[in-house]
């Protein structure tokens, strides 16, 4: 069926829908008439401008219709859309998808993840007692899941690429590298060539992972140059200079 092209009846609906509009708002954000749509035969649409704050682009909506033949019309509802250049926000996301890196803090509990890439299984129990004692003892104390291989590799990326990471600011200005320090206690297992822990208290990094060739001014075998002390001249006594008593 071919769509109508107009409707003189629904098009003259103006104060109508304004009135209605009005009684459903109670008349807040309500601007001026800034257009009429026909949506189909009989059915249209009036849009007014939205002047509530923070809805920049939105507009009322006001729909008629009117019986065959009709020449009133009547108003089916209203409501607040947006336009092409309307605000809008951002498109939702389920709570565990929004937490980012820092986002967690004190009483904060993140989802359990349970096909975690960056986590495969402990151990797998055999059955006999001091073999599985072992395993649990050298595979993480009985945790249930360890670091996958793209675990260790994503969080090795993470930290060289970081503020511990040779790039940092603080290392390329350093006098020498963390490699050489007796503050550098090196990790254990598979990132020990490339990692360890700084334990100088002096250190920015202190209790924190570094990459070997990170560096800091606190290195413990790097000396500074000592101060020339500051020579004092013979005091200066103006004898012209009365203390009022």
């Amino acid at each position: 069926m071919a769509r109508a092209k107009s409707d003189a009846v629904l098009a003259a609906a103006v104060e109508p829908a304004r009135r209605e509009l009005l009684e459903a708002t109670k008349g807040e954000g309500v601007g001026e008439h800034v257009g009429f749509t026909l949506d189909g035969e009989r059915l249209g649409t009036h849009w007014f401008a939205a002047t509530l704050p923070g809805y920049g682009g939105w507009a009322w909506a006001v729909t008629v219709t009117r019986a065959p033949r009709a020449k009133t019309a009547t108003v089916c509802e209203t409501q607040l859309l947006p336009g092409d250049d309307a605000i809008l926000s951002p498109e939702w996301l389920p709570w565990a998808d929004r937490l980012a890196p820092g986002d967690v803090g004190p009483g904060d509990v993140t989802p359990k993840i349970d096909d975690d890439p960056n986590l495969e299984p402990g151990f797998e129990a055999t059955g006999d007692e001091d073999v599985d004692a072992v395993a649990l003892w050298e595979l993480g104390l009985g945790r249930p899941r360890v670091l996958s291989a793209e675990g260790r590799a994503r969080a090795a990326l993470r930290w060289y690429d970081g503020a511990h990471g040779p790039n940092a600011e603080v290392a390329t200005k350093a006098p020498a590298r963390c490699a050489g320090c007796g503050y550098f206690i090196p990790m254990a297992g598979a990132l020990r060539s490339v990692f360890g822990v700084c334990a100088n208290e002096w250190s920015p990094s202190d209790g924190g992972v570094v990459s070997r060739d990170h560096g800091c001014g606190a290195h413990s075998e790097i000396d500074m140059d000592a101060p020339e002390p500051e020579k004092v001249g013979e005091p200066i006594l103006d004898d012209e200079v009365l203390e009022v008593l």
